[in-house]
């Protein structure tokens, strides 16, 4: 028996329970119900630095890097900078030895900008633009990923000589696990086999190896050793056909993260180790040399780390009775909620709730039925406006993703550890936003 149920009483000033799997590494309650993340009070930066904040925790982005360093080895782990990107995360993750796939020719700046060893950058996407590739080409990127037919010749003409190629492969039959697959060669029909045969023709192109992307939130096992089995068979068929042998075969991302308690995460260390084996039997079953195994996360490496810290403006209720609790930011900030279906947790901070919890709806302020930021919170009946409220996992695809819809500004992106805080990116202001308007 827990000392809340013995005196019920004591609820209403006990802080809410931090779950380690959901909450940053580094997240502890402090004195008068403060929340610290790095050893950073989240009180005293929202009074330095406004509201909304993303703030991150250091130690818990590389902690992660530095896991799937040692479940996979760090030269065959890329961060998939779209999650979250910025010079000093970038830093962060060279620095645990992972690369990095780029998506764009700003993520490949800021990959250069931070001192990334660009020969581990892998440029990826589905529609490259001309400067995407010029961007790759000027700073020597060591990959680049193969999703169209018509891309080879594009790259046959433009790349350098010996430009290294994975080619992204569509060997399910079915999107699995609710992924977005538009784009890859599917085994199915003979279209990846004519990219590998188009690709081996070309002198000054490199096959390195199939590349794939199974979805996302994904913990099931099975879902990729499927790929992997498929994978295998069609590398068989392509030695056969084209004397090919991959190096390297990536499996991309998609691993689960968990943003409520109940919720369950990929099991890194027992995924890496039963990979590895499935990769080796089926390649055996084949009779083709088992491939490099690559992985490319982004959302397990940096959801949980992030923190974003809001101010309450209003308190209201529904016809129905409901609780709306509005905040100073919303979908433009925190965009997941509406387009991932994120379900994230919420807790006030700065001070100590002086009545039991309850439901509640963490909503925005942009007057939108699909502005909510937290749908089914738990929070102290006496929350106000002037409160604070820290909302967790929000570190992937929320700054990444943020807009200025209503003209709102972004907010600042800060870096915890050892007990302070840095501005890793700016808060945007209205000339800011406004600078781009010519009519003025």
């Amino acid at each position: 028996m827990t000392l809340t149920e013995i005196l019920p009483t004591l609820r209403s000033s006990l802080p809410a329970h931090l779950d380690p799997g959901v909450w940053p590494r580094t997240a502890r309650w402090g004195d008068g119900g403060d929340l610290c993340v790095g050893g950073a009070s989240l009180a005293a930066l929202a009074a330095e630095h406004g509201t909304p904040s993303y703030v991150v925790d250091k130690a818990d982005v590389r902690g992660r890097c530095r896991a799937y360093a040692d479940a996979f080895g760090p030269g065959d782990v890329a961060y998939t900078g779209k999650a979250l990107l910025s010079v000093d995360v970038a830093r962060w993750v060279a620095a645990e030895g992972l690369g990095l796939y780029a998506g764009s020719a700003g993520e490949v700046r800021v990959a250069a900008l931070a001192g990334f060893d660009m020969g581990k950058v892998v440029l990826y996407g589905s529609a490259k633009t001309p400067e995407d590739l010029d961007a790759a080409y000027a700073a020597g990127v060591g990959t680049v990923v193969v999703e169209s037919l018509g891309e080879i010749t594009r790259l046959a003409a433009t790349a350098p000589h010996g430009q290294r190629v994975l080619l992204r492969v569509l060997a399910e039959p079915e999107p699995a696990g609710g992924g977005d697959r538009r784009f890859g060669l599917r085994v199915a029909g003979g279209e990846a086999a004519a990219a590998v045969a188009r690709i081996a023709a070309q002198p000054g192109l490199r096959l390195a190896g199939f590349d794939c992307s199974l979805g996302h939130q994904l913990n099931r096992f099975s879902l990729y050793e499927r790929e992997i089995g498929r994978l295998c068979e069609f590398a068989a068929a392509m030695r056969r056909a084209h004397g090919v042998e991959p190096e390297r075969l990536n499996l991309g991302g998609g691993h689960a993260v968990a943003y409520r308690p109940a919720e369950l995460d990929l099991a890194l260390e027992a995924f890496a180790t039963r990979m590895r084996a499935v990769l080796h039997l089926e390649a055996g079953r084949h009779g083709v040399p088992a491939p490099r195994l690559t992985v490319s996360p982004g959302r397990a490496v940096v959801a949980r780390a992030g923190v974003t810290v809001y101010r309450v403006l209003a308190v209201t209720r529904t016809q129905r009775g409901d609780r709306l609790v509005a905040v100073d930011g919303g979908m433009s900030d925190c965009p997941a909620t509406a387009l991932c279906g994120s379900r994230h947790s919420a807790v006030l901070i700065g001070r100590t709730g002086l009545a039991g919890t309850g439901p509640a709806v963490g909503v925005g302020r942009h007057n939108d039925a699909d502005d909510v930021v937290v749908p089914d919170a738990q929070l102290p009946a006496d929350v106000h406006p002037g409160d604070l409220l820290a909302v967790a996992g929000t570190g992937a695809y929320h700054h990444a993703r943020a807009t200025n819809f209503h003209l709102v500004a972004r907010p600042a992106l800060l870096a915890a550890a050892d007990g302070r805080a840095r501005v890793l990116i700016r808060r945007e202001s209205l000339d800011d936003l406004l600078a781009r308007d010519l009519g003025r």
